[in-house]
């Protein structure tokens, strides 16, 4: 916590705004636009799963239809793909920022094409903070006539040349979970291109009521809203955004430093133009046999570390998916770990990581 969150959640109560709604949610979302730029719509809502799947829905998503979704992700990308009753895709990664293929992207689209099952959209993921390739995405997509949805849950404040991750696509989401660079407790938020969008998901997200004096319903609605209680939280963390940037990147920089003789690599790197938050530092082993060594021994000094993301190609639960593929999220999978990379590491934490890993070799 930076320090203000109590203040603004003590207005909420103190002016008795406990709801889905108010002046707290309308701030964050207000502070949340100014940050991101290029004139998107921010929705604050309960998760930033809630927010995919309303993005599913505004891109047309229905039962039956076809998302290409990245593989190289945590389940929450996919899942909303299923509560809509459609098939996910999943895309195997490049191995310069570890995210969707490009090449791989346009050629399931082609395939799938031509079998009759054109995707409906598309979602991309900034893994661990690095921006995936946006502008290649984002070209094929256009091509293609696919709408894409940005899952920057792990990558406020990162950016390609100046423009925000989560303003490329039509749709982004973002996560406030308790893991993330800023935290409501629980939270996340939908970016959107105007105002109907935000307003069609708000009204999603609120039992979908309908304008009447009783209560009345067209449509299936969700309880999807952020609380102005939460929000409050969200409005002091927006105040310390860009010192928790600077911590995580300083972690990655101090890990860099220290750990260049060994016989690993801090990855991914930052493509020219690219800006990082380093939400998690990553290091990539030369097998997976040398990250079991430095993950167990990291574990028998009370350290946790954990292996890169499963891919979703992967997951027993999606065993069933198409998937196109290229082996290389295995591999990262396979060799990578995330090393610890909280805002709040001491010194003197992070020296006892290093010294650790140095054991080790």
């Amino acid at each position: 916590m930076g320090g203000s969150e109590q203040k603004y959640v003590q207005e909420a109560f103190d002016t008795n705004w406990v709801a889905p709604l108010g002046p707290n949610l309308n701030a964050f979302e207000e502070d949340l636009e100014k940050y991101l730029g290029n004139d998107v719509k921010v929705a604050g809502l309960s998760a930033g799963t809630a927010a995919l799947h309303l993005a599913i829905k505004l891109a047309g998503v229905q039962a039956g239809d076809t998302v290409l979704c990245q593989s190289m992700t945590f389940s929450a990308s996919a899942n909303p793909i299923t509560y809509e009753k459609a098939t996910p895709v999943f895309i195997d990664s490049e191995p310069e920022t570890w995210n969707m293929s490009p090449e791989l992207l346009e050629k399931a689209i082609k395939d799938l094409t031509a079998k009759g099952q054109k995707p409906k959209a598309i979602i991309a993921v900034h893994l661990y903070g690095m921006p995936a390739q946006m502008n290649e995405i984002m070209q094929i997509a256009r091509k293609y006539d696919i709408k894409v949805i940005e899952d920057a849950a792990e990558s406020l404040g990162s950016h390609i040349h100046g423009q925000m991750t989560g303003t490329f696509g039509d749709y982004g989401i973002l996560s406030f979970n308790g893991n993330k660079i800023i935290t409501t407790s629980g939270g996340g938020a939908l970016i959107t291109k105007s105002e109907a969008d935000k307003q069609k998901a708000v009204f999603w997200a609120t039992q979908a009521r309908d304008n009447a004096p009783h209560y009345q319903h067209s449509e299936i609605g969700y309880n999807y809203r952020m609380s102005n209680i939460v929000a409050g939280i969200g409005r002091g963390q927006m105040e310390v955004l860009p010192l928790r940037i600077e911590q995580r990147r300083n972690n990655f920089i101090f890990y860099q430093k220290e750990l260049a003789d060994l016989r690993l690599e801090l990855a991914p790197l930052e493509p020219s133009g690219y800006f990082s938050n380093r939400w998690l530092s990553t290091i990539l082993t030369d097998s997976y046999e040398t990250r079991e060594k430095i993950r167990l021994h990291l574990a028998n000094e009370n350290i946790e570390a954990r292996p890169l993301w499963k891919p979703m190609h992967m997951q027993p639960v999606f065993k069933d998916a198409p998937a196109y593929v290229n082996e290389v999220s295995e591999d990262l999978f396979n060799r990578g770990l995330c090393l610890p990379s909280g805002s709040n590491l001491t010194q003197e934490n992070k020296e006892r990581v290093v010294k650790a890993i140095k054991e080790v070799f």
